[in-house]
């Protein structure tokens, strides 16, 4: 029909396609050769023929190149729309003579980042027209000097840095101290292999940074392989190392992908593929590579059916509304990691609408019911506002589906969403889509392990005055490992942490962690660039609290601890998992005349003692070394099972114990094993709480603890967050947790498809009371149709007494009837309905994972259509339940129109 043509040709042509709808980001960009042209026929170069000369427009510049007078790098000056443009060159005129004229002239060298950014000004500039013509442009620019660069690759290109071989040496030398240490002892097994890890990890960068500096200098900055990557053509630093520095660090040919210690082999390939690889270096690297095909293949059937579930999970999200009236939403701020902000306040709210009006001392800048289009979101960057409360389709209230005002703008056209839109289908296939490139992201390294160094110290950021925490204590002992024999400062408590407090009021907040070693004193004013303290990464320690005499207990040899021996003949204890679960191996701290000071130090399993029995300490001196499981290469294979885990909510693997309410720590017995936690609160409220064995305790004795701190050592549950934290918390991990993955990927996804695959999960709760409503206890409703009833009830009365109407006792009448029948039964004489007031249902949020919540709608066609089939139609037919056919899927199914578009 002539509609669907005219659909068709709405949706489906790559004109009307600029934008992504997964990100709102150009979709349309010039990739490869294009972006080649670009890049070189933006570059300069001293020394070209007639550089220093004056233009006065862009077309004498283009005139004089065409007659060969001068060269496409020379720096010039022009003339453009009355302004002098120093220090440009004849291609970046070139290029100007294609921009849009509403555009600035653009004066940088273009690699393919900053085209985007280009081409996404001009999309907000001009009509979709002028930019769809500018595109066309570009295409024939970019191929154009692509061609004319004649850009080839030579072995010659490639060249390696000088001082690879004194990098390598240096890394040798330090691999031998290293050793040294670990047969003195100092280090256990597991810190050595990370530190041996680490300094290869650190020797590869630093050969590949100077490599690319070379590569850089070569040629004027015209060396081809440098050209490819820098413009973002083809290639990386990651894999021109492999051509010209070192292939580094590779992956263990091993089966299991648990990420346990020894996922990386400890000796890298210190060739580059210039000079060619020794048999032993060749034979590994074979392995790396048929892994990474090997991995695709089987990863690209995981992707495909995330993506199944999430489209049979949100197919029914069409927007419904214009606005749906509610007064709650959700708080953004700046995302951070500690003090680094990874996405401003000001990207997070583009798109969105406010839903409280914005101060600044005072003044209203922006209302409530703004929605934030790039004017607004630009101009934000210049306010000084911690955080927003904006609409989010998270806590949108329309019955059915979400409405406008809570969703914002259409990613795909930058302007509000349109009704009937299918968002749902949209959220579920711009998070399954990445997952597919997610997958194939292994192979292009060919195996080499690169592994996010972990930072091991703080500096801080703005020079200040230093302020300690309430909460942090500290001890100075004298450490065995530092050379210098002078005292250093322990920090011995958790979730303590230091300001730092500029002289216009600007606060840093930096979190110390436990056993770290601090480096400035309280009150004393620093410069940026100081480290504020340093910690090792590899290890988790437990200090002594006090000083005084140590005393193990139930520290039985073979049973819960076992001796190993380490190089140089010395030997080291190590604890080990219990047959016998009654033994809880612990260690306290005894005074002159023996009382326990500091009791309870449990000992989790493959644990490394650092004292004797007996042994006097001090307090702040390690006690006990655990070797954390870092050296795991992150990989989507951790990156896909982590997103579908939180898509399905399961439980992590070993759950941390996490406590519901503040309060002081107080350690109960040890019952087969099970050590028992009391945490007492105010008003004599106290929680006991069990942590399994072998697990590592991570408060002491008499620490004081929050709701939501974690007892010990593991992931939480997002059912923990939930029922301790509330849907607010729950909703907000989930969505930060899930983009944390596909950062790390380097793949963009707007926080609103995430959020509404999160509605989703959460639009069932169970009932607790079901008051007077027509619902059971502990039945699981929608909270959409739970309200409607609630609305109903309250509008009502119950009858406790029918007098002379037909009704019977404990019916519900709506108030408004009860007074036409009262005014009805007055006038014949009868006596009149008395009823009682109406008591609502009361209800708990639940937390279903995608696959539950797709078989739990309620469309049985749906679910039937999804998973589980004969299940779920005996179900239906033996409920009798009928189809309103109300989703997109049902009427697909039955071949109707679907209600969306």
């Amino acid at each position: 029909s002539v509609e669907a043509q005219m659909e068709a040709r709405m949706l489906m042509l790559s004109s009307h396609n600029i934008l992504h709808p997964a990100h709102g980001y150009p979709l349309a960009i010039p990739s490869q050769d294009m972006v080649l042209g670009i890049y070189y026929l933006t570059k300069e170069k001293e020394g070209d023929l007639g550089e220093g000369r004056l233009f006065s427009s862009l077309d004498e510049i283009l005139m004089a190149y065409e007659n060969k007078s001068i060269g496409l790098h020379a720096i010039v000056d022009v003339r453009h729309k009355g302004k002098w443009y120093k220090r440009t060159t004849v291609g970046r005129a070139i290029f100007n003579s294609i921009v849009p004229d509403e555009l600035e002239y653009i004066d940088e060298l273009l690699n393919k980042k900053k085209i985007e950014t280009i081409i996404y000004n001009s999309f907000l500039a001009v009509s979709n027209h002028r930019t769809v013509q500018f595109l066309d442009d570009l295409k024939n620019l970019g191929f154009k000097f692509a061609t004319q660069s004649g850009v080839s690759i030579a072995i010659d290109d490639v060249l390696i840095p000088k001082e690879k071989q004194s990098i390598i040496d240096k890394a040798n030398k330090e691999i031998s101290t290293i050793q040294n240490k670990f047969s003195r002892q100092i280090l256990t097994e597991g810190e050595r292999y990370n530190k041996v890890i680490d300094v290869w990890t650190h020797a590869t960068n630093e050969t590949s940074v100077k490599m690319m500096n070379h590569l850089s200098k070569d040629k004027q900055g015209f060396n081809p392989v440098f050209i490819m990557a820098d413009s973002g053509a083809r290639g990386s630093q990651d894999q021109i190392k492999q051509l010209a520095a070192m292939r580094g660090l590779m992956a263990k040919p091993k089966k299991s992908m648990t990420g346990s210690k020894g996922e990386i082999i400890e000796n890298p390939i210190t060739s580059n593929f210039r000079e060619g690889l020794s048999v032993l270096e060749y034979f590994i690297s074979t392995h790396g590579a048929r892994k990474g095909l090997a991995d695709t293949a089987l990863k690209t059937a995981d992707a495909g059916y995330l993506t199944r579930r999430l489209v049979d999970v949100a197919q029914d999200v069409v927007i419904m509304k214009e606005d749906c009236g509610t007064i709650n939403g959700v708080w953004i701020s700046d995302l951070k990691e500690g003090e680094e902000i990874i996405e401003a306040i000001s990207e997070r709210i583009r798109g969105r609408v406010l839903q409280e009006d914005v101060y600044i001392e005072n003044e209203i800048v922006l209302k409530a019911g703004t929605l934030v289009d790039n004017a607004v979101a630009d101009d934000f960057i210049s306010y000084d506002v911690d955080r927003v409360f904006i609409r989010s389709v998270l806590t949108c209230e329309a019955y059915r589906g979400v409405c406008v005002k809570c969703y914002g703008t259409d990613l795909n056209t930058n302007k509000p969403v349109s009704m009937g839109s299918a968002v749902g289908i949209v959220a579920a296939q711009s998070i399954g889509e990445p997952g597919t490139q997610l997958t194939l992201r292994t192979f292009h390294i060919g195996g080499t392990a690169s592994r996010i160094i972990e930072e091991s110290e703080k500096k801080t950021k703005r020079d200040g005055a230093v302020e300690f925490s309430e909460n942090l204590e500290f001890a100075e002992v004298i450490d065995k490992q530092e050379v210098s024999g002078k005292p250093i400062k322990r920090v011995l408590v958790r979730n303590s942490s230091i300001k730092i407090i500029d002289s216009k009021g600007g606060i840093s907040v930096y979190n110390v962690p436990y056993g770290a070693t601090l480096e400035v004193e309280n009150g004393k004013k620093i410069k940026a660039g100081k480290v504020l303290f340093v910690w090792d990464p590899y290890t988790d320690v437990i200090l002594a609290r006090n000083s005084g005499k140590m005393q193990f207990i139930d520290m039985v040899e073979g049973e819960t601890y076992q001796e190993e021996a380490v190089e140089g003949g010395k030997k080291q204890l190590v604890t080990i998992e219990a047959r016998n679960r009654r033994l809880a191996p612990h260690l306290d701290i005894l005074d002159k005349d023996d009382n326990t000071v500091a009791g309870g130090t449990i000992l989790p399993v493959k644990a490394v003692l650092m004292v004797k029995d007996g042994q006097e300490v001090k307090a702040g001196e390690v006690l006990v070394k655990i070797a954390k499981d870092i050296g795991k290469t992150r990989d989507i294979t951790g990156g896909l099972p982590r997103v579908a885990e939180l898509f399905e909510a399961r439980k992590p693997k070993e759950p941390s114990v996490v406590t519901e309410i503040d309060g002081l720590v107080n350690f109960g017995e040890v019952k087969r094993g099970i050590r028992e936690i009391m945490v007492k609160g105010a008003h004599d409220v106290s929680k006991k709480y069990k942590v399994p064995y072998g697990r590592h305790v991570i408060v002491h004795e008499g620490d004081r603890v929050s709701a939501g701190d974690r007892l010990c050592e593991g992931a939480i549950s997002p059912e923990d967050i939930l029922n301790i934290l509330g849907t607010v918390n729950v909703q907000e991990y989930l969505v930060n947790e899930i983009q944390e993955v596909y950062r790390l990927q380097g793949v963009r996804i707007n926080d609103k498809h995430i959020e509404v695959i999160v509605r989703q999960m959460m639009q069932k709760v169970e009932l607790d009371d079901p008051g007077d409503t027509h619902f059971l206890a502990s039945d699981r409703v929608n909270s959409a149709d739970l309200k409607k009833e609630n609305e109903r009830v309250l509008k009502s009365g119950v009858i406790t007494d029918s007098g002379g109407s037909s009704y019977l006792e404990g019916d519900l009448i709506l108030k408004s009837d009860q007074l036409k029948t009262n005014k009805q039964l007055k006038e014949e004489g009868k006596t009149a309905i008395k009823t009682r007031k109406t008591k609502p249902a009361t209800s708990k949020a639940l937390l279903l994972g995608i696959t539950r919540a797709s078989l739990n709608t309620e469309s049985f066609i749906s679910a039937a259509s999804f998973q589980e089939t004969t299940r779920v139609l005996t179900d239906a037919s033996t409920e009798g339940r009928g189809d309103n056919l109300l989703g997109l899927k049902e009427n697909v199914i039955l071949g109707r129109l679907i209600p969306a578009g």
